[in-house]
């Protein structure tokens, strides 16, 4: 699997790093990028990414995907929390290289894709938040960029192994429903805690 994307985003994570970790976390960081895609459905018209469809038949995975996305949501957001986007993609790349190499899909490499998914979509909610001359001074890429790469790594991932693209809409559900919760508690607990305690204040009146 080419991951050489990655490698240039790994290079301006580090600015990135320091964006994010001095910023608030995305008001909905699922928002503002195509969803993943097999390459059997590359239009964007025919998603539906917040209605998991069936999977086709034999794909059911034999792991509990929950728990494994939740945990590598976790990993990722702890190593984000240290040391930074930078390190995070790398992780992202070093997984991809070393799961890819694996006959048949698993939960290792499903945990790839979670990891990448999650990682990009923050960036592009904190880029989102910039003009576009302060991304070109910096040199780090646009919102669009980053979505475009992702859905390209993500659907190159999902069809190296055949994976149809109900099973893709269902991996992205749950990352959506288990896996950002976990990472935005992780890396924002601050700001979550914040934008908790309004909802709630909300609610009471």
């Amino acid at each position: 699997m080419n991951v050489r994307g990655l490698l240039r985003i790994a290079a301006l994570a580090m600015v990135a790093g320091t964006l994010v970790a001095a910023g608030a976390p995305p008001a909905s960081a699922t928002d503002g990028a195509p969803e993943p895609q097999s390459p059997q459905t590359q239009s964007p018209e025919s998603q539906s990414p917040d209605v998991g469809s069936a999977e086709a038949p034999g794909e059911t995975a034999a792991w509990d995907q929950v728990a494994s996305i939740r945990g590598a949501a976790e990993r990722l957001a702890r190593l984000h929390r240290a040391r930074g986007a930078r390190a995070a993609y790398e992780l992202v790349e070093n997984c991809y290289k070393t799961h890819s190499l694996a006959e048949t899909y698993g939960e290792g490499f499903e945990s790839c894709i979670a990891q990448d998914y999650l990682e990009t979509r923050t960036l592009i909610q904190v880029y989102s938040r910039m003009p576009p001359e302060a991304l070109e001074k910096l040199g780090v890429p646009s919102p669009q960029m980053l979505a475009e790469s992702m859905g390209q790594r993500v659907s190159m991932a999902f069809g190296q192994y055949g994976k149809s693209q109900a099973y893709a809409d269902n991996v992205k559900r749950l990352v959506d429903a288990h896996g950002f919760p976990v990472f935005l508690a992780i890396v924002f607990p601050e700001a979550v805690k914040a934008l908790e305690d309004k909802q709630t204040r909300e609610r009471k009146k």
